[in-house]
């Protein structure tokens, strides 16, 4: 057992879900552009040029406060806006603007499933600020390329207490994040493109100790797995250097995602080192009760709250992460339920299976797709009437992607739906049990196993359509007969 206990905080950019950037009209959705596209002379620092607040980003901002529970007992405060002075070639105006003293969003929580358990890790504040711009550095040359595009893109940063102590919680803790910003509609939080980014500390102290031990940052983190390995080499590493009695330096350090170790960057700033000031261009933001009321209203299902209707559905806790990370699918499910709540593990199933695979096979979302809440209950319906099989039910809905048609006749005409006719079911079941003497012999010596091969060939000799249970029900007839 290790004598150090880790202490982990999480600091998360979040790019904020709007048309155009924080301080300026340039569109705020660069994928896949031409570099420096959507710059003006605000977001490229211009002499003369001034900022305009966009009132989008507060509303979101004000969104995600109430998804990380920062305004229970909140009806009206101040915000304020500052400069946070730094040199870099991404930053054009040689300062940032951003929050320091008086941010959007206060202190909160947010809880969790982890390890079997409810964690609960506190938030410090979420700040809203500008973005830099991106640096690109062409191999085997002496120069950097700077792209603007994203000088100037909103984002909150939302800076959690060191709450906490494993690599689990520090990854658990990042995908509830993901899950909260996408579920509140602030952020596609899309991990690919950067919408979500982690910068992960990590310090270790002897067990029992209250003081704090010299943390690092591995900064600009992009997935959950990345999360999750800086605070397994950081552990290891700092916990080498402590043992053969070293000092950890206080830095910041990279991720080399091909070889799974971090790598020493910079020297750590402390946050006198960047000299802020009250930004004197943007006027104080008072939030109101009556913001923060429409702010609360522009979302209403959670995680929690889908991890609520999934136990009472009796779907099993180490699978619903599957169907709590999409929104729009869980949302979906619930809507289901509610129409039928016996068609709970149909629905999930799929969900979290075929739908994926038809919706990378489309190339299109189920919100695109022909399938709907009636669609779905219909062809759930004709499982529980016993008119087509769960394999079927698949075969189906795949069919209906593209066509919004009543699925029963859908069925019929692509000769899915199930023979539920005793005499024919007896007829084919006979011709099985003639052509497999030596299985059926089995059977009748009470080796069970055969069973179910004996109903698979009914089932291939029926082309699919033969009623399993009913075919189940015939064969242990003609056992006992």
């Amino acid at each position: 057992m290790s004598k150090y206990e880790v202490v982990i905080g999480i600091e998360t950019h979040v790019q904020l879900r709007t048309k155009t950037k924080l301080f300026c009209s340039c569109n705020n959705d660069a994928r896949d552009e031409a570099p420096n596209k959507y710059v003006c002379p605000v977001c490229t620092g211009m002499p003369g040029a001034l900022p305009v607040l966009n009132k989008r980003a507060v509303d979101l901002s004000l969104q995600a406060g109430h998804a990380l529970n920062a305004y229970e007992n909140t009806t009206e405060f101040h915000s304020k806006f500052d400069r946070k002075n730094y040199f870099y070639p991404d930053s054009p105006m040689n300062y940032q603007i951003t929050q320091f003293d008086e941010p959007i969003v206060g202190k909160g929580y947010v809880e969790f499933p982890v390890n079997g358990e409810t964690k609960r890790v506190g938030i410090t504040r979420a700040h809203l600020e500008a973005d830099a711009g991106k640096l690109t550095h062409p191999a085997g040359t002496d120069y950097s390329l700077v792209d603007l595009n994203r000088a100037g893109t909103p984002l909150l940063e939302i800076v959690s207490e060191p709450d906490m102590r494993s690599a689990a919680e520090a990854k658990a803790y990042a995908q509830e994040l993901y899950n909260l910003m996408r579920y509140a509609g602030v952020s596609d939080a899309n991990l690919y493109y950067g919408n979500m980014r982690f910068d992960v500390n990590v310090s270790l102290r002897p067990i029992g100790s209250k003081e704090f031990g010299t943390r690092t940052e591995s900064k600009n983190l992009n997935s959950f797995r990345a999360v999750a390995g800086v605070v397994e080499y950081e552990t290891k590493r700092q916990t080498e250097l402590l043992d053969k009695g070293e000092k950890i330096i206080q830095e910041t350090r990279g991720w080399d995602e091909n070889k799974n170790v971090t790598f020493s960057q910079r020297s750590k700033e402390e946050a006198h080192d960047y000299r802020y000031f009250p930004e004197p261009d943007i006027p104080p933001l008072v939030v109101t009760e009556k913001m923060l009321g429409e702010a609360k209203g522009g979302f209403n299902i959670m995680p929690k709250d889908i991890r609520e209707a999934l136990a009472e559905a009796k779907i099993k806790s180490n699978e619903m992460e599957a169907l709590i990370g999409d929104p729009e699918a869980s949302r979906f499910w619930l809507q289901v339920v509610a129409e039928n709540p016996a068609y709970a593990h149909f629905a999930f199933n799929w969900l979290i299976g075929d739908r994926i695979r038809l919706e990378d096979d489309k190339n299109e979302s189920l919100a695109e797709s022909a399938v709907d809440v009636t669609t779905l209950t219909g062809v759930a319906k004709l499982i529980d009437l016993g008119k087509i099989s769960s394999t079927n039910a698949k075969i189906l809905l795949e069919r209906l992607w593209d066509i919004d048609e009543d699925p029963l006749v859908v069925a019929d005409q692509n000769d899915l739906l199930q023979n539920s006719d005793t005499g024919e079911l007896e007829k084919i079941v006979d011709e099985v049990i003639a052509a497999n003497p030596g299985p059926w012999e089995q059977l009748k010596a009470g080796e069970t196993k055969v069973l179910g091969f004996l109903v698979g060939q009914v089932m291939k000799a029926s082309k699919g359509q033969a009623n399993p249970p009913m075919v189940n029900d015939i064969l242990k007839k003609k056992l006992g007969s």
